[in-house]
């Protein structure tokens, strides 16, 4: 009998992390303790759970949204390149994406992450919406001549 983590077997339920382990401190769920006090569920515990706990329409409604594909996006502001790092930790995920000499870091949920299947090396498209925008200006040097200003005609 193979034993799941927690993690692995809330995919495999189709539900999420945090559910499952509501489940576990509920007492909905039967689960075996490591000595170091993690929770495994067995497989046979995992196969009977879902009929019985999940909601039905829940998967029905993720696989319709997955199965659509975006033809068009009101955002403008949409900048290629390629991805450089993936990584993800517990909830949340970084992704580095390259776009020439300039690296733009995106934190998203680790959900996401995992739909999209990023990996290094992959062609991705960042969209940026905000409703705030910086602008900076650089310094070439300390003498304010250096660097000729270009002026209105």
């Amino acid at each position: 009998m193979a034993l799941l983590t927690v993690r692995a077997a809330a995919e495999r339920m189709g539900i999420g992390y945090s559910t499952l382990k509501q489940w576990i401190f509920q007492g909905k769920i039967r689960t075996t303790t490591t000595a170091g006090g993690h929770h495994r569920l067995s497989e046979a515990e995992v196969d009977r759970m879902p009929a019985r706990q999940a909601p039905e329409k829940e998967p029905a409604r993720r696989a319709k949204a997955s199965e659509g594909v975006i033809v068009a996006l009101s955002c403008r502001n949409r900048i290629r390149g390629f991805v450089e790092e993936v990584r993800t930790d517990g909830l949340l995920g970084q992704v580095r994406l390259r776009i020439g000499d300039q690296i733009l870091t995106a934190v998203v949920t680790t959900d996401a992450l995992n739909e999209l299947k990023l990996h290094r090396g992959d062609d991705a498209l960042a969209i940026i919406k905000s409703t705030e925008v910086m602008i900076a200006r650089e310094s070439w040097s300390t003498d304010s001549s250096a660097k000729p200003r270009r002026r209105r005609k």
